[in-house]
This record gives structure tokens, C-alpha cells and sequence, in this order.
């Protein structure tokens, strides 16, 4: 599964959540801390020619520990923006 693809799946999610005027209050995903290769891309790039490198899983691909990382700051990233954007509405900005 490409890690692009949980990423829009994610920002979609919290984007027609905003949309329909409520806050996205967290998301569950299939993680580990382990350096698994059963998610492609993410910064340290792994392929489809990687993946059997060290695929575990036996049901849903799992992100690893520098994919987990990486989302989890880009997702604080949006959330902080969507609540700098209601702080502007509120003050009139």
C-alpha cells in the first residue's frame, strides 16, 4: 500500500470533516515500530521491489516506525493550520 495514498486518505478524511464543521479528533492506523517493509514509499522510499525485504504481516500492511513518524508530523501540520484558520475566523482576521 503507498504510504501517498494512507497520507490523501488522511488529509481527505480531516479535510470533509472540517468541511461539514467539526474537528477531526484522531485516526486509527495499522502501525509498527518495526522496520517493516509493507507499505511503499514515505522518506526512506521503499519500493515495490523492497517490499519482501521484510514483509510480517499476515493482514493489513502495516506502516513502519519512520513512515508512522513521518504521517504523524504532517498530520500535526494540518491540524495546527485548521486551528490557526478558526482562531483568524473568531477574531475577525
Amino acid at each position: 500500500r503507498p504510504f501517498s495514498r494512507v497520507l490523501s486518505e488522511v488529509t481527505d478524511f480531516m479535510d470533509i470533516v472540517r468541511a461539514e464543521g467539526a474537528y477531526p479528533g484522531g485516526i486509527h492506523l495499522e502501525m509498527t515500530g518495526d522496520n517493516v517493509t509493507e507499505c511503499t514509499g514515505g522518506a526512506i522510499d521503499v519500493t515495490d521491489e523492497g517490499l519482501g525485504a521484510n514483509y510480517a504481516t499476515h493482514c493489513d500492511p502495516r506502516l513502519n516506525g519512520s513512515q508512522s513518524l513521518e504521517l504523524a508530523f504532517k498530520i500535526a501540520k494540518k491540524m495546527k493550520a485548521g486551528r490557526d484558520e478558526i482562531r483568524m475566523a473568531a477574531a475577525g482576521l
